[in-house]
This record gives structure tokens, C-alpha cells and sequence, in this order.
């Protein structure tokens, strides 16, 4: 496809725009965390001095050793059951036309539509309910659940694109069921596993609202969810809560960088059908 010398002067203008437009808030909260403290920062006033030592004061006084440790476990604990689920529940609806499988699809795609602020008031007491809550179970098996209708779809399309002459052919070759799907289906799904690990992790690191309410102790929380106790104590203090706000965006930041690559093959992958 051949494009103008204008078309791609204005690709190139909207691309310059919209990188700007990502960036400067993070320069902005940037050049606040290096400002001394006590300081009120003021725009993108770059300091002559900047405090680097800022990042360390947020660090200790964040607690950040522990909430990377609770965000860690959080992520361990709903991750991988997630993707599991999800890919098997995907195959199942992607590949074998179970029966009722249209209709559990439906409702799949039905809890698409369920906002997470919809449910917080029965998730609080049913937690309570369980003795989970003020537990990381109390953020970890909500989250699950909540997760499931986007990875199960996210898996299903997948499998519906893989060509059945694939699964006939090791079912000719005497592969039951469980071997099809572990070594026929799962390799080849290796592409939109990983771009579904990438945002399960992202959606659970980040996840902030389950995080403040189900769970009361700071250091049990995901790293966003305890960004709200770190406002509240330290919100006088602008550098230090920007400084802290910058820490725990960095590992999320930190993994889609890594794999990036991984996800953009996933979502190519799934817009060709074949």
C-alpha cells in the first residue's frame, strides 16, 4: 500500500501528538518527585537539583518491600488458575462443540458487561461471609471470577481459528482428548496464552478498587490498591506521593516493555482467521 507524502506526513504528525500526549504526565510527575521536599511542584519546572533521593524516601516509606511481596502473591495466585481455566474453557467452546456451548458462550460474553463497582457491596459480604475478608483471598478469588468472561472469550477466539483438519488428524493418529489439548492445541495457543498472561498480570498488579475495600491492612494489598493508604498519609507531601506513584507504575511498565513483542503477535495472530 503506497502512501502520500502527505498521508504520512500527517501519520507521522498524529504518532508525534499522541506520544506526547502519553508522556507528559509522566514527565510532569517526573520532574515533582526530584523537587525538594517541603516544595510544591508547579508544571514541568525541572529542577536545578533534582532529589533522586526522593525515590528511596518513597520506597521506605511506602513499605514497598512488603507490598511487592503481597502484590507478587496475588499476581501467583490468580494468574496462572486464570490462563488455565481460560484455555481449557476456551478449547472446550473453541473446539469441541460441547453441547449447551453456544449458550454458556452467551453468558460469558453477558459477564462482559458486569462492572466490577456492580458487584463490590455482595463481594464485601460474602468475603465476610467466608472469613476472607482483610485476606489476600478476599482480592485473589473475586478476581478469578471477574477475570473469566474476557479470558474465556479471549481463549475461545483462538481456538475457533485453529483449522479442525488439525484435531482429526490426532484423533486419526489415536490422541484422546487430553493429549490433543496438550500437545496439539496448547503450543500452538502459546502466542495468545502469553498476551493473555501479560494482561491478567497488568489488570491484577493495577487493580485498585477490590484492593481498598475488601482488604484494610496496607501491606496485603496490590501495590495500586496501596497507593490510596500511601495518599492518604503522605498527600501533603506531593513530591513524596509522586515519587511513590512513579514506583509502583514502574514494574508494570517494566513487563509490557519485555513483552511487547509477545503481545502485538498475539493480536495480529487473531485478526487473520487461518
Amino acid at each position: 500500500m503506497n502512501l502520500s507524502r502527505r498521508e504520512q506526513l500527517t501519520g507521522r504528525v498524529f504518532l508525534i501528538a499522541l506520544i506526547v500526549v502519553t508522556l507528559l504526565p509522566f514527565v510532569s510527575m517526573l520532574s515533582a518527585a526530584l523537587q525538594p521536599r517541603g516544595t510544591v511542584p508547579s508544571g514541568l519546572d525541572w529542577p536545578s537539583d533534582p532529589q533522586w533521593g526522593n525515590f528511596a524516601d518513597a520506597f521506605t516509606a511506602a513499605n514497598m518491600g512488603a507490598l511487592l511481596r503481597s502484590s507478587l502473591l496475588i499476581v501467583a495466585g490468580v494468574v496462572p488458575v486464570s490462563v488455565l481455566i481460560a484455555t481449557m474453557a476456551g478449547f472446550g467452546l473453541g473446539q469441541l462443540r460441547v453441547p449447551g456451548g453456544r449458550l454458556v458462550f452467551g453468558l460469558f460474553l453477558l459477564g462482559l458487561t458486569l462492572p466490577f463497582e456492580a458487584v463490590v457491596t455482595p463481594l464485601y459480604y460474602q468475603m465476610q461471609d467466608l472469613g476472607l475478608l482483610n485476606t489476600r483471598w478476599a482480592i485473589i478469588l473475586p478476581l478469578i471470577g471477574l477475570y473469566m468472561p474476557f479470558a474465556v472469550f479471549w481463549m475461545r477466539a483462538h481456538f475457533t481459528n485453529v483449522p479442525v483438519e488439525l484435531s482429526e488428524a490426532a484423533r486419526v493418529d489415536g490422541s484422546s482428548t487430553w493429549q490433543l489439548f496438550w500437545r496439539v492445541q496448547v503450543p500452538l495457543a502459546r502466542p495468545a496464552i502469553a498476551s493473555l498472561t501479560i494482561l491478567m498480570f497488568l489488570w491484577t498488579w493495577n487493580q485498585f478498587l477490590l484492593a481498598i475495600v475488601l482488604v484494610d491492612d496496607a501491606t496485603k494489598r496490590t501495590m495500586a490498591g496501596a497507593l490510596g493508604a500511601f495518599q492518604g498519609q503522605w498527600g501533603t507531601d506531593l513530591v513524596l506521593l509522586c515519587a511513590g506513584s512513579l514506583l509502583i507504575l514502574t514494574p508494570t511498565l517494566i513487563v509490557f516493555l519485555i513483552f511487547q513483542r509477545q503481545f502485538i503477535k498475539a493480536l495480529i495472530q487473531g485478526s487473520v482467521k487461518g
